[in-house]
């Protein structure tokens, strides 16, 4: 075999053993959500198959055995994860739009309008975002009580902007340094206004930055835990980031298998996001840093 087949040979043997151990903790979680408690506590068990439980001869066996579909039915029927998921969906949804809807002129705003101003207040409102939530989440609170929004997802709505905003309003103004302004003050030559040009020109290419902060802001409302937390208490309006846990964690015994599975359908949608969308969600957290 010729040199350069034995470095391609090593090169996908490499890759492959890299994407093997790569996988290895998702093809767990998929096996752990069908274990019964036998096989997955028993520390002989392989934790990637499925083992039998011994038992003696015409013996029937005192616990559930692998597979078993009881983990998913305890998760889909004796709790309320799809109340979690569609909470989780709606304050999503309007997370995003809410941050769009600001973070886009304002960026485009200190970008292009402010003059050397608008990197110095880019900084100014990303320092925003580094202030940790354990010093806001009391100041926030007396908020959403002083509006009458606590004990509703309208509270975790008006808080989660707080976060999203000032990143994504950080990260879409190095966006659009990138772009060139002669695209432009061509559009505006032509007779366009500059809000005319932005929605024809700026925003169009500022695509990938969009795909980032959308996919930020969502994955944000996925796994916040301490607003969700301190601001709703009902259990039929919690989000999946806090209703799973309380829910799935009763006292001292942790329903390990219905943990995953819970964890394992939030993250199908996100991976395929992220699949489809890797080229774009890289050019959007880069094209700052390389450009701004």
């Amino acid at each position: 075999m010729s040199r350069p087949s034995l470095r391609r040979v090593g090169l996908y043997a490499t890759l492959g053993a890299f994407c093997l151990f790569s996988a290895g903790p998702i093809l767990w979680m998929l096996v752990t959500i069908f274990k019964g408690d036998w096989d997955l506590y028993r520390s002989k068990a392989s934790p990637f198959l499925f083992n039998k439980y011994p038992t003696l001869e015409g013996q029937i066996s005192p616990v559930v055995d692998s597979p078993t579909l009881d983990n998913l039915r305890l998760l889909f029927f004796e709790t309320n994860y799809f109340m979690f998921l569609w909470n989780s969906f709606i304050i999503g949804v309007l997370v995003v739009g809410i941050t769009l809807i600001i973070s886009l002129p304002a960026a485009y705003s200190l970008a292009r309008l402010t003059g050397r101003w608008g990197e110095q207040s880019g900084i100014a409102i990303f320092l925003v975002y580094l202030v940790p939530p354990t010093l806001l989440f009391i100041p926030l609170f007396r908020m959403v009580v002083f509006f009458g929004l606590n004990d509703t997802i309208w509270s975790l709505v008006l808080v989660y902007p707080t976060i999203t905003i000032p990143f994504c309003t950080w990260l879409l103004l190095g966006f659009f340094k990138s772009i060139p302004k002669d695209l432009e003050e061509a559009a505006m030559v032509d007779g366009h206004s500059r809000l005319t040009a932005f929605f024809r020109v700026a925003l169009p290419l500022s695509f990938p930055g969009i795909v980032a902060v959308t996919v930020f802001a969502s994955a944000l409302t996925l796994h916040e835990f301490i607003y969700a937390l301190t601001f709703v208490s009902a259990s039929d309006l919690r989000t999946v980031s806090v209703g799973v846990p309380i829910e799935l964690v009763r006292g001292d015994v942790f329903y390990w298998q219905s943990l995953v599975a819970a964890a394992v359908i939030v993250a199908i949608p996100v991976a395929v996001v992220y699949a489809f969308f890797l080229d774009r969600l890289v050019a959007g957290f880069t094209a700052g840093a390389v450009k701004g």
